[in-house]
């Protein structure tokens, strides 16, 4: 039977182009993926990389290839553009890295960069080498990289469990998934056993230790059996997308692929069983599918639904929540959509007759079925009476209902025999239609049957001749009677139908609200504790429950901690924690309602993200109810969000981490390389002239001065040095209380180029404060030293004779200084550099460690004020000190008062 053409999905052509059109910007990433160490990734890479050189004289260089000392890979490597690497010095060792800033510069058309889920040194850009790459792709350059399965971060556990040892460097799935080419490297085991044996793995004790433990033959069969899985998921992956750009909508007999219907029906377990034990045969995928179509009404169905989704769970299938007003149509269009083979359904067990009137969704699934195979298969038993008749107490409308449904007929008859005799109505029973309709929609099922029955006999007794009597003598009338039955009956199912689809319309749409509000509140959370807060009180409102976060806790690695509950009061009895435990450690939903622990009273889900477990949210009611399959499905969104959420924190905080040790790491070695220079440069010059005194008892008055003098001035440099340093700790740490007064701004110049003359010499130095008395509230000590080490940097890196000027301005909220100097100015960008501690400018030879201007800054900034620096227009650098006025200054008068 051929199928209609499936019409594309215009949301999905856009999605597809804006896809499209992001990679052809972006860098093309290709992995070449293995199982184990020693393979031939890197190899195969190699080898790639010389063909494309050979045969399209691509512009290939290598950015990073680790040989491990395999005569055969390095061969490789000759007559390749190789990429210098980066020298990094950590603690005390020179680690050769992956220069990043050379790669981008330099920009190849393709890069070689090995072992995708390196880990950086401290201080490179990027914590991992995996980002690196993902800033060359961003960038447009071609990358080929290789990866062994056991980085993939989602099997980190199911590796520690195959081989017992923990992989600390990973790489997000996501990485992998959007590859735009993985190339499975495929070895037997035996032969890389053979390979390790002979030295091209590893080498002496290290070969034996791996072949003791890790490269052990059913650890290397499990790797490589997940090797395969994954890439065989990926291929299937390409498949289905392929299928979805193309508009494929027959399936494609690959690979196996089976879809049960599942139902509220008791025999729905069989299904699910046969289906699994199918599916097992098989060795293929299945899906367990439920279509939302208004059928599930009463409670029964609810729980037999829930329970039937829980068991296919169970038994390893993936459940799909399907909606749709024809579930042969939605079964079909999802199995189109990912290539099912199969569609496995129930044998029907209802009436011939309900199939005529209703239509049978068996006979629509088969004959729209195309090139998939249907399986029929039986139920258990015969269905239970129990179900209707629950259903039918769960739709029963109360006797008030039925009691205004006879009175809207009662008033519909009144007013027809009004218009009948006013109007001379002809057709009556278009009054009695509308008040089915009205009894429909406001009142349900039950009450509209009802009028519908008494707008017929009502019409029959009042409007048909002979009048007043049921006695019909024309036979036209029956089919009008009949007629006006039948579409009351239509309507009253078409009403109660909109009225469940509003329902569950309206759930709906308060789910997605509450989803929508949830996820907005945890993007603006930046730590943990907004994070688990939102979630707690987004909970509490969706499920009518407390809700409580637990956390593990750092001081203790086998205990949770509630971070976060609401209402604030909610806590978790001991019971109740075990619970929680066990949600954390089997990353699995336990608790009332659940096959684990049916007997607590709260539900605790783990909230999972990238592989791991990062806390339980748990969940009491008042009064226990188990989830349904709907909160079910909601709790999983819910927790995947929030876990997603604090796994954003976390990374975030690592990140942070990261740039503090990476900066911690070059201030140590800055600092380090700074202080020993200018420590042992005065300390070289006192030791060499305190020795010369004491072995050259001969020498000269003169000799000895200049040598007692050069003594003098290193010890006061070394003492500068060693007080810069205490000051920049003192500052720092906070330890330093400003003693500020209101001092004249030209008491405070005075005294500071007072302690500068000896060193100022005859260099002019011109100061202009303007003619009024400017008063700042400072402490005067600590502003001095800002004034000191100004005009100090100034004589350092201005040449000898030129002037240095002082000039101040005021405004009614601040008063500025400016120190300008007649030097070679500011290299451009270190205007805010020169302030960072041991940075010193690119021009002049003046020594120092750095500190002088980073204490100006921190002076300034504990006052309240601001200091920059910038270049003169005529030359030479100004730096600006702006202090804001506090208070009212005093005046001249009540300085001179006795």
């Amino acid at each position: 039977m051929s199928e209609a053409p499936v019409r594309p999905d215009p949301d999905e052509l856009l999605r597809r182009v804006q896809r499209e059109q992001s990679r052809e910007q972006r860098g093309k990433l290709r992995v070449f993926f293995g199982f184990a160490p020693g393979v031939g990734k890197t190899f195969r890479m190699l080898q790639v990389a010389r063909e494309l050189v050979a045969t399209q004289r691509a512009d290939v260089v290598v950015g990073v290839v680790e040989t491990h000392k395999r005569y055969d890979t390095a061969s490789l490597v000759l007559g390749l553009e190789l990429l210098a690497r980066r020298s990094i010095e950590h603690r005390g060792q020179r680690i050769e890295e992956f220069d990043l800033d050379a790669a981008l510069a330099r920009k190849p058309q393709v890069l070689l960069v090995d072992e995708l889920a390196h880990s950086n040194a401290p201080g490179s850009r990027h914590p991992k080498r995996w980002q690196d790459v993902e800033e060359l792709l961003d960038a447009g350059v071609d990358v080929f990289t290789t990866l062994n399965v056991q980085h993939v971060e989602s099997l980190n556990d199911v590796v520690a469990q195959i081989t017992q040892v923990r992989v600390r460097e990973t790489v997000p799935d996501a990485v992998l998934d959007g590859a735009d080419s993985v190339e499975l490297v495929d070895i037997s085991p035996e032969e890389l056993l053979a390979r390790l044996a002979e030295g091209k793995v590893y080498l002496g004790e290290q070969a034996q230790r791996a072949a003791d433990n890790f490269f052990r033959r059913g650890n290397l069969l499990a790797l490589r059996e997940l090797a395969l899985r994954r890439t065989a998921q990926r291929v299937d992956d390409e498949v289905l997308e392929y299928r979805a750009q193309h508009g494929v909508s027959a399936p494609w007999p690959s690979g196996e692929r089976i879809l049960v219907a599942v139902g509220p029906a008791p025999s729905s377990d069989r299904l699910i069983r046969t289906s699994a034990r199918m599916a097992a045969g098989l060795r293929c995928p299945w899906i367990a599918a439920y279509v939302d179509a208004s059928t599930v009404s009463s409670e029964a169905d609810r729980e037999r639904l829930e329970a039937h989704l829980r068991l296919a769970e169970s038994l390893g299938a993936t459940v799909a929540r399907l909606s749709g007003a024809s579930i042969a149509e939605a079964l079909l269009s999802y199995a189109r959509k990912h290539n099912v083979t199969r569609i496995v359904l129930g044998k029907p067990t209802h009436s011939w007759l309900s199939d005529r009137l209703r239509g049978s969704m068996l006979d629509a699934v088969v004959r729209g079925s195309g090139a998939i195979d249907v399986h029929v298969i039986r139920g258990d038993a015969a269905p239970s009476e129990e179900a209707p008749r629950a259903r039918a107490r769960e739709e029963s409308a109360p006797a008030t209902s039925y009691a205004l449904a006879a009175l809207v007929v009662t008033v519909t008859l009144g007013v027809a025999l009004a218009l009948r005799s006013a109007l001379r109505l002809p057709d009556p029973e278009m009054l009695f239609f509308l008040a089915v309709m009205l009894c429909a929609v406001w009142l349900g099922r039950g009450p509209s049957l009802l009028a519908a029955a008494l707008g017929v006999g009502c019409y029959d007794f009042f409007f048909v001749p002979p009048y007043y009597t049921f006695s019909v003598t024309d036979r036209r009338y029956v089919l009008t009677f009949a007629m006006m039955f039948g579409i009351g009956f239509l309507l009253s199912e078409l009403a109660a139908r909109l009225r469940r689809q509003e329902r569950e319309a309206t759930a709906r749409e308060e789910r997605t609200n509450a989803l929508y509000a949830l996820t907005r509140e945890l993007a603006a959370a930046h730590d943990e504790a907004a994070v688990t807060a939102a979630a707690t009180r987004h909970a509490a409102a969706l499920f009518d429950a407390a809700a409580m976060v637990l956390l593990p806790d750092a001081n203790a690695n086998s205990s949770l901690r509630v971070v976060a509950a609401t209402p604030s009061d909610a806590s978790l009895a001991d019971k109740e924690e075990g619970v929680a435990r066990w949600a954390f450690d089997h990353r699995a939903l336990a608790g009332h309602g659940t096959d684990t622990l049916p007997g607590a009273r709260s539900v605790c889900a783990p909230l999972r993200a990238q592989g791991l477990v990062l806390g339980v949210l748990a969940i009491a009611r008042s009064t226990p109810a188990p989830l349904g399959a709907e909160q079910r499905a909601l709790l999983d969104v819910f927790t995947g969000q929030v876990a997603a959420a604090l796994d954003r924190v976390r990374l975030a905080e690592l990140a942070r981490a990261a740039v503090l040790k990476a900066e911690t790491e070059e201030m140590r070695s800055s600092l380090l390389s700074t202080v020993s220079h200018d420590l042992r440069t005065p300390l070289a010059t006192i030791t060499g002239a305190a020795t010369t005194l004491r072995d050259e008892p001969e020498l000269g008055a003169n000799t000895r001065d200049e040598l007692v003098e050069s003594i003098c001035d290193e010890a006061d440099r070394l003492a500068r040095l060693v007080g810069n340093l205490l000051d920049m700790t003192r500052l720092e740490s906070g330890a330093v209380a400003l003693k500020r007064d209101w001092i004249p701004l030209d008491e405070v110049v005075g005294s500071a180029l007072g302690r500068l003359e000896a060193k100022l010499g005859t260099r002019p130095v011109s100061v202009r404060l303007g003619e009024e008395i400017r008063w700042v509230f400072i402490d005067p000590v600590l502003f001095e030293q800002v004034l000191i080490n100004l005009v100090e940097n100034a004589l350092k890196y201005t040449p000898d004779g030129t002037p240095i000027e002082l000039v101040a301005s005021g405004e009614p909220s601040s008063v500025a200084l400016d120190v300008i100097d007649h030097g070679p100015g500011i290299r451009v960008g270190d205007e805010l550099r020169l302030f960072e501690k041991f940075y010193r400018g690119a021009t002049g030879d003046a020594l120092g460690a750095g500190l002088g201007l980073a204490i100006c800054r921190a002076i300034v900034l504990a006052h309240g004020g601001t200091i920059d620096a910038r270049n003169a227009p005529d030359g030479g650098a100004i730096f600006r000190v702006r202090l804001p006025v506090v208070g009212e200054p005093p005046s001249l008068a009540s300085e001179v008062q006795p």
